[in-house]
């Protein structure tokens, strides 16, 4: 069976695209799912026995969200950190999810900088697709 999901780090972390997160908690045994999806007004797969955590992310917001980039990132950190499994999704899997993957492997201090934190996100999910207020926001939080 395709997975259309990745696994970011350790087979601990997973991200895609909303339509994944069923496959996620099914096959990855997934416990904390992390919705990027500011539109959402359900979760991904309802029928999950699991902690979802949603953060509002606008997909093509006019300014940069890092307050909330930075929410998203830490939750995926937390549980990580707390030994669980965790997932995060926007829509697609290509632009909030991208950013949050950035900074996440930045955070978990996988990559140095932006430019090598997507490049690597790249390598591992293909159509990752920050877009330029999300690399703002990320600029933001981790040019400093």
């Amino acid at each position: 069976m395709a997975k259309n999901y990745q696994a970011l780090h350790e087979d601990k972390i997973f991200f895609g695209g909303a339509a994944d997160v069923e496959d996620m908690v099914k096959n990855e045994g997934v416990e904390v799912v992390v919705d990027l999806r500011g539109e959402a007004t359900e979760r991904a797969y309802p029928g999950a026995n699991v902690e979802w955590i949603q953060v509002p992310l606008g997909d093509n917001a006019e300014g940069p969200q890092d307050v909330l980039f930075q929410q998203a990132i830490s939750h995926v950190v937390e549980a990580y950190r707390a030994g669980k499994k965790v997932g995060f999704h926007c829509g697609g899997g290509s632009g909030r999810t991208g950013a949050v993957a950035v900074g996440t492997l930045i955070t978990l201090g996988k990559s140095q900088s932006i430019d090598e934190a997507e490049a690597l996100a790249k390598s591992i999910r293909s159509k990752v697709n920050v877009k330029p207020a999300q690399r703002e926001a990320i600029e933001k939080l981790f040019n400093k």
